[in-house]
């Protein structure tokens, strides 16, 4: 088997999706091109207006996305990544405690080490030793202390694709009087997050994965009352004579001018999952991923990561061939097969070295409603022509 190089099959979808829908290509395009996207809350009239109804829009979607208060409690923000930030430092107080786990991305432990520095105390929660080595919902009631402030988590990991239950630890939150913020990076459209029903506090997701949306959009829904101290101040186009950055949602956390191109592509992308269906989307990558784990996971030397006794997880499937590197084997992948995958740490530290993959990575395949069974057949076979190679 020989690459193709106008045969490339992409399979690194929950790093970013690649393929999107055609609605939100031409919704960028029309933004640009049209001369119909001013600056968004800018101004009352022609464009100003016209982009900021556009916006309005998309708070309204988003809101609806996660069973949000409203489109007024959505802020934009470049990624999860800086919405996370602005949840974690605008909420956690010197003294406080909080918890989370081994299975977190760097957007989550990096701010929290940064806090960590600045007086808050922090309980990271190891894998549970039974049931598939998943964090259990007794796992964080247990870790709660007389200061805790807070519980953080992601909702679906981005090494394993395994899935923490988040009705669960809402529950907690609840039961505990604590504030709950929910890392949907790689969730977000692809499975039910309800805020009230589920009683998460803060909801922070990107636009560029699951939600086949242009990079550089993302976003924080806040439920009603919640403070936040804003990461950024700045311009606003309201109360200009302020001192100090407006208080109310959703400009307490949106200072400067808003990617209202990128915007305006979420939209449309969050408007073509509600008509294609989420239900649907999801069947089929799930579909996909199941199809490729079954394929490769009784190849000799191959080892998966992550608990596939659940259905519910997200389309990722990780694995390591042998003692290979995960570079060597991902660059084997692209180079004679034309498959792109993506290997390494996956800006996840503590879970590698909890998996004890810390020196060797791990080689990710995670899947979109855009791929194909034929391209998944192509990546089962040629992990199996590795695995005879040895």
């Amino acid at each position: 088997m020989e690459r193709h190089t106008d045969r490339l099959i992409y399979l690194d979808n929950a790093a970013t999706t690649v393929r999107k829908p055609e609605a939100v290509g031409k919704a960028v395009w029309e933004a640009i091109s049209g001369g119909r996207m001013g600056n968004p809350e800018r101004g009352a009239m022609g464009d100003a207006l016209e982009a900021s109804r556009t916006v309005f829009r998309a708070r309204q979607a988003v809101s609806e996305l996660f069973g949000g208060p409203g489109p007024e409690q959505v802020a934009f923000t470049a990624n999860s990544t800086e919405a996370l930030n602005m949840a974690i430092q605008g909420l956690l107080e010197p003294g406080s405690h909080v918890v989370t786990t081994v299975m977190e991305h760097n957007s989550v432990l990096r701010p929290l080490h940064r806090m960590e520095d600045e007086g808050v105390r922090l309980t990271v929660l190891p894998l549970h030793p039974g049931n598939g080595r998943q964090i259990q919902a007794d796992d964080f009631e247990q870790a709660i202390r007389t200061d805790t402030e807070m519980i953080v988590c992601t909702h679906g990991a981005n090494l394993t694709g395994d899935m923490t239950d988040i009705e669960a630890v809402g529950k907690i939150c609840r039961r505990h009087g604590l504030l709950f913020v929910l890392d949907a990076s790689q969730t977000a459209g692809v499975f039910p997050i309800d805020m009230e029903k589920m009683g998460i506090d803060a909801v922070c997701f990107t636009g560029h994965k699951s939600l086949f949306g242009p990079q550089g959009t993302g976003g924080i829904c806040v439920r009603k009352g919640l403070k936040i101290r804003p990461l950024l101040e700045g311009g606003t186009g309201i109360r200009t004579y302020d001192r100090r950055q407006p208080e109310h949602m959703p400009a307490v956390l949106e200072a400067g001018t808003l990617n209202g191109h990128g915007i305006t592509g979420l939209l449309a992308a969050l408007e073509w999952r509600r008509k294609t269906g989420n239900g649907a989307i999801r069947e089929r990558e799930m579909k996909l991923a199941r199809m490729f784990y079954e394929g490769v996971k009784d190849l000799p030397g191959v080892r998966i990561l992550g608990n596939f006794d659940r259905e519910q997880r997200v389309p990722i499937v990780a694995l390591n061939l042998y003692d290979y590197d995960s570079g060597q084997t991902a660059e084997e992948l692209y180079e004679r097969f034309g498959i792109q995958t993506r290997p390494g740490g996956h800006c996840a530290p503590l879970y590698h070295k909890a998996l004890g993959t810390e020196k060797q990575g791990a080689v990710r395949f995670s899947f979109s409603y855009f791929n194909s069974e034929e391209e998944t057949e192509t990546a089962i076979e040629s992990v199996k022509i590795l695995s005879e190679e040895g």
